[in-house]
């Protein structure tokens, strides 16, 4: 399984924001270990999520987030006709090319975080019902709340694994070092 590593840890705040978006996505990455395509695309609960869903759903979140703070346009905006697609693999989309795009949004992520002048350096939040009017968010947020997005997703995905094969995160990560 292809994981992104940051290049430097530090004990300086970027280089600890970086590590602990990564801890989170790696938690989400080991729910994935030891499956095919087609488990990691069932549903073993009530609930309509599942591992391939997830992972694509915070692969994604990332690269918006990161388009936001970069003030550039998202090559994957989802609208209401299709973000029922942004929680499934659809077409050709496998969960290592998931995997492989997802590594390829932290190491941009990482990048331009190192790169950035400063985390309280500012950025607009789109117009949404949620978000204040005229709003603005810190580097040091979009990190912080990457922290947050993805712990949530890899909590929901801990669940899916568990209802799928009785694996909980202990036994995943075992198997990720052996």
């Amino acid at each position: 399984m292809v994981t992104h590593v940051p290049s430097e840890t530090p004990g300086d705040e970027r280089g600890a924001l970086l590590n602990f978006v990564e801890a989170q996505r790696g938690g989400l990455r080991r729910t994935l270990i030891g499956l095919t395509d087609e488990q990691a695309a069932s549903r073993p609960s009530a609930s309509e999520l599942t591992l391939s869903g997830l992972l694509k759903h915070v692969a994604e979140c990332e690269l918006n987030w990161l388009r936001m703070a970069q003030q550039r346009p998202n090559e994957k905006q989802r609208d209401e006709s299709n973000w029922h697609e942004s929680f499934q693999l659809v077409g050709d989309e496998t969960v290592a090319g998931m995997l492989a795009f997802w590594d390829e949004v932290a190491a941009e992520t990482e990048e331009f975080i190192r790169q950035v002048p400063s985390l309280d350096d500012t950025f607009p939040l789109p117009e949404a019902p949620w978000f204040p009017k005229e709003g603005r968010v810190s580097m040091r947020w979009f990190m912080i709340h990457l922290v947050e997005e993805i712990a949530r997703h890899a909590g929901h995905a801990d669940i899916v694994r568990e209802s799928l094969d009785g694996r909980t995160a202990f036994e995943l990560v075992a198997l990720a070092k052996g």
